[in-house]
């Protein structure tokens, strides 16, 4: 599924933000990046996303290798993908179900494919009865139910959430995780960079620790400190 391989990423002014980072995560995982602020969580989610380049190394994601990709090519690389941001990034101008089938749209799907699967995803996340709601009429919890449709609703065989409760009070952050949780069960690779460690703790899945732009632990079932 994902093969990082040997990379580091340096920026103009010198800064080393990853030093010869290798993981690899297979189908049906779902991993933890941890690490204090400024460890090299957020630079990993970007490569990933292809938002940035490494410096050295490779990243192969299904089998193709996202740093020699085209620039046109990109835009298709991401459709294969759901994305979680903390700041959710709806549209505030579209309705809970334009915000979802807009995902559908970037990739041509069908209107009957959108007439079916947008009910469907809105039902998963509980919003079912929100969908001609706007985002400003929304909790911060609900929003995020939102970006968590609109994440999942081309059924992507990888979901990366960068900080996706990080706004959230912690009642709501535990919904979200329920239902990431959920969306993984039915096959989906998840990875989400993240600060909770409460979250980290309780759900023992695989945690991959990076202190000053390094792995220091790889840990199946793992916690979010080292003496877990």
């Amino acid at each position: 599924m994902i093969a990082i391989k040997d990379v580091t990423k340096r920026y103009p002014n010198g800064t080393i933000a990853l030093s010869h980072i290798n993981i690899e995560i297979h189908k049906g995982e779902f991993v933890f990046f941890v690490g204090a602020s400024g460890a090299g969580k957020s630079t990993l989610v970007k490569l990933l996303l292809k938002e940035q380049n490494p410096t050295s190394g490779s990243i192969i994601i299904d089998g193709i290798n996202i740093n020699k990709l085209k620039r046109r090519k990109i835009p298709y690389m991401r459709r294969k993908l759901g994305v979680v941001f903390q700041d959710f990034r709806l549209l505030q101008e579209k309705t809970v179900a334009e915000n979802v089938a807009f995902a559908m749209h970037i990739v041509e799907a069908s209107k009957r494919e959108i007439a079916r699967q947008v009910p469907r995803v809105l039902s998963i996340v509980g919003l079912g009865d929100k969908a001609n709601v706007f985002p400003n009429q929304l909790s911060g919890g609900e929003q995020q139910r939102v970006s968590l449709a609109r994440a999942i609703v081309n059924n992507p065989s990888l979901l990366i959430a960068d900080e996706p409760t990080g706004n959230l009070d912690p009642d709501t952050a535990w919904e979200i995780m329920k239902i990431l949780k959920e969306i993984n069960q039915r096959g989906t690779t998840v990875v989400m960079a993240t600060h909770a460690r409460d979250i980290v703790n309780y759900m023992r899945q695989r945690v991959v620790t990076l202190d000053r732009g390094k792995i220091v632990r790889d840990q199946e079932r793992g916690g979010y400190n080292v003496e877990d």
